[in-house]
C-alpha cells in the first residue's frame, strides 16, 4: 500500500494513528501492571520520624521549596558540588516529593549533617548572619512558635494508607517519639533509635523549655541525605533491603 493512500484519507490517517500510539501505549504500559513498584528500595531508607515528618510540613508550608530542591542530577558539576546523584528510593516516602531543578538556593537533598544544629538556627532565624551574601528571608517566628503535634498519629495513619510502611508501634508511640528526639536524656530515646535508625536526637533549638517548629525543621534537615550509605552503595550491583 502506498502512502498517498494514507495522505489523501485523512479519517484512515488518523485510525492509523491511534492504533500506532495504542500498541506503543499498551507495550510501555502493561508490564507495569506484573510489578509491585517501579522504584528499587535501597538499604537505610525508612520512613520519617514523627519530628522529622513535622519538619517537612512546616517545611512545605513555608514554601521552601519554591527556593531549594532535593533532587541531584547525574551531571558532573552537580555531583562534583552536592554529593552522590539523587536515588529515587530517597524519595520514596516523600507525599509530595521534592524534586525540581529551579534552584534560587542550593540542593538540599544532602544537606544532612553538614552543618551543625546551632548553624542552622542562626541560619533559619538570621540568615544574612551566618551567609552574608544569601537572599534567603529569615524565619524567627519558628524559634518562638511552640510545635504542634497532637495530630501526629493521625499524620501516620494516614501516609500509611498512601503505602508508607509505618506499623501499629510507630504510630502508637509517635507522640512520645517527637519528645524523645528532642530530648537525648529521654529513657525512650533508644525506641526511637529502634525505630527511626540514625535519626539525629539533641535539643536542635537549645531551648529546654518547649518543642518550637524550628526543632522540628532543623531535625528535618540533618536527616536529609544521611539514611543511604554511598561509601557501599553499588549502583550495578544488589542493593535491595
Amino acid at each position: 500500500m502506498k502512502h498517498e493512500v494514507f495522505e489523501k484519507n485523512s479519517l484512515l490517517l488518523l485510525v492509523c494513528a491511534l492504533i500506532v500510539v495504542s500498541i506503543g501505549g499498551i507495550v510501555q504500559i502493561a508490564p507495569l501492571f506484573w510489578i509491585d513498584s517501579t522504584i528499587e528500595k535501597v538499604k537505610g531508607m525508612r520512613p520519617y520520624s514523627p519530628l522529622e515528618l513535622a519538619g517537612r510540613d512546616i517545611y512545605v508550608r513555608e514554601g521552601c521549596y519554591n527556593c531549594h530542591s532535593q533532587m541531584i542530577r547525574t551531571l558532573k558539576d552537580e555531583v562534583e558540588r552536592y554529593g552522590h546523584y539523587s536515588l529515587a528510593a530517597e524519595s520514596m516516602y516523600d507525599h509530595p516529593f521534592q524534586w525540581g531543578s529551579k534552584r534560587t538556593g542550593p540542593d538540599l537533598a544532602r544537606v544532612g549533617g553538614k552543618y551543625s544544629d546551632q548553624w542552622h538556627v542562626e541560619h533559619m532565624i538570621n540568615p544574612r548572619s551566618v551567609v552574608p551574601e544569601s537572599i534567603m528571608p529569615g524565619y524567627p517566628w519558628l524559634a518562638r512558635t511552640a510545635l504542634d503535634y497532637g495530630n501526629v498519629a493521625e499524620n501516620l495513619k494516614t501516609l500509611k494508607l498512601l503505602g508508607v510502611p509505618y506499623d501499629d508501634e510507630m504510630i502508637a508511640n509517635a507522640k512520645a517519639d517527637v519528645e524523645a528526639q528532642t530530648n537525648p536524656e529521654s529513657k525512650d530515646a533508644k525506641a526511637l533509635l529502634a525505630r527511626y535508625p540514625k535519626a539525629k536526637v539533641g535539643k536542635f533549638d537549645a531551648q529546654s523549655d518547649k518543642i518550637t517548629e524550628l526543632d522540628a525543621v532543623v531535625a528535618y534537615l540533618q536527616m536529609l541525605g544521611t539514611l543511604v550509605d554511598f561509601a557501599s552503595f553499588d549502583a550495578s550491583g544488589p542493593n535491595l533491603r
